[in-house]
């Protein structure tokens, strides 16, 4: 299982958990050794937020059944992956594995398809012009030209959108959670205005009185130095803080021994801080905000620490971060309420762009709404003609129908007729009877 969590990383794609038993608090730390892995325990994928990551994981994992691959794999470095020089290793994986690349391929691009086609015609129904430019960069980590079979190039693309996606992705979480600021405030003071001046003053009141609150909380150590970590050491560990030993400290927290802290592995060490200033009891206490404080955090031991930039610290990397000043010496830390997220304009222009989008909305609306009486009228009409339709059907079966006993009753009159007299001359003379018979 550690190949995988390895190849997740190296291919800087995701990561994955295994599953550890914790370390006894009455432990020796001098003879502490890294975790066994354990065989029978499967690892929890971490979902990567990538569009595209089921099909990276399955990717990922046929590659690593392939022993040649796994091999250079170990073998290859960060550099050389990003450069391509792995995905050239392709073409000696076996055929069986080349095979089920080829059927992952052929479903992801008929997947994307699927969802291209229906987004098309959803901007197109809501009168948008369609971007096929930004359509098409959904494809970017594969080749849809060759929606057939898996190559070079596949793996290639495949590497370095990931490689990109995932180093805007903590980007793009920050400027979610920003939106997310901005619309939490903009729905207050939209409560605000529907309040007596009493009642407003009240909340304004008990609304200053939870921030105050929430800012009360103990002394938050700077993440990722000495004092946070040996706060963790003792907490968390049971370890004496003057027993320090980062190289220990390491061991303890590398929870699958791959000689490595992922980005979960780091945050992990956190939790100790972060419920210093949250708790999910406390009404002034936000728990989106706690996850963001967590990203923070690690972000930012991540830039100090991670030399490389493969999302990853390596032991050796970790051990040089605790040489430094900044590990002994460290500037306070500044949590998330003691820096401003957004400033006015940026809040004014969020709720114009919210204003716009309810117009839109509400244009929409009644856009939809016209259609559907202009529908509901067309069926009113289209009712009316099917009964006058109806009727003249129904008349002309009427109209048949008296035909045809009209027809019957000739028939009865034909039958019921006297038979003309055997002699001509009776027939005249009974025409006219005042007629000399000689005439």
């Amino acid at each position: 299982m550690m190949q995988s969590r390895r190849i997740y990383h190296y291919l800087l794609l995701a990561s994955q958990l295994i599953c550890s038993s914790a370390v006894p608090l009455n432990v020796d730390k001098t003879e502490i050794k890294p975790p066994e892995e354990k065989a029978a325990e499967s690892p929890q994928s971490v979902d990567t937020g990538l569009h595209y990551d089921r099909y990276l994981r399955e990717v990922i994992d046929f590659l690593e059944k392939d022993e040649h691959f796994r091999e250079k794999l170990h073998n290859t470095d960060m550099e050389d992956i990003k450069q391509g020089k792995l995905a050239k290793e392709l073409d000696f994986v076996s055929h069986h594995v080349r095979t089920k690349l080829d059927e992952l391929k052929r479903q992801e691009v008929s997947r994307l398809r699927v969802l291209i086609r229906a987004k098309q015609e959803v901007e197109g129904a809501n009168g948008k012009v369609v971007d096929h430019q930004a359509l098409l960069r959904q494809f970017q980590y594969l080749n849809h030209r060759n929606p057939h079979s898996f190559e070079v190039e596949d793996l290639d693309r495949l590497i370095k959108s990931a490689t990109s996606d995932l180093e805007n992705y903590d980007r793009e979480r920050h400027e979610e959670f920003k939106r997310y600021e901005m619309m939490k405030e903009h729905e207050r003071r939209e409560m605000l205005k529907t309040l007596d001046e009493e009642r407003r003053m009240k909340e304004e009141e008990h609304y200053d009185e939870m921030k105050k609150k929430h800012a009360e909380h103990p002394k938050i150590n700077h993440p990722g130095s000495e004092d946070q970590l040996k706060e963790v050491w003792e907490e968390t560990d049971g370890l004496d803080p003057e027993d320090f030993d980062p190289k220990t400290f390491f061991s303890l927290h590398d929870t699958n021994g791959d000689g490595f802290f992922d980005e979960q592995e780091l945050e992990a060490l956190f939790t100790k801080e972060l419920d210093k200033i949250y708790d999910p009891t406390n009404e002034e206490d936000d728990m989106m905000e706690m996850e963001e404080e967590r990203l923070r955090m690690r972000e930012h031991v991540m830039n100090e620490v991670d030399t490389n930039k493969d999302r990853l610290v390596s032991r050796e990397e970790f051990m040089v971060a605790t040489r430094r000043k900044e590990f002994l010496e460290p500037d306070s830390w500044e949590t998330l309420e003691q820096n401003q997220l957004y400033t006015e304009e940026e809040l004014r222009e969020f709720e114009e762009h919210l204003a716009k989008e309810e117009q839109d909305l509400h244009q929409r609306t009644l856009d939809l709404q016209k259609q559907k009486d202009e529908l509901e009228t067309q069926q009113l009409q289209l009712n009316a003609q099917k009964r006058e339709l109806q009727q003249a059907v129904e008349h002309m079966a009427s109209l048949k129908l008296q035909n045809a006993d009209l027809s019957e009753q000739d028939k009865d009159v034909e039958v019921a007729a006297p038979a003309p007299p055997a002699n001509p001359q009776l027939l005249v003379q009974g025409l006219q009877p005042d007629t000399p018979a000689h005439l």
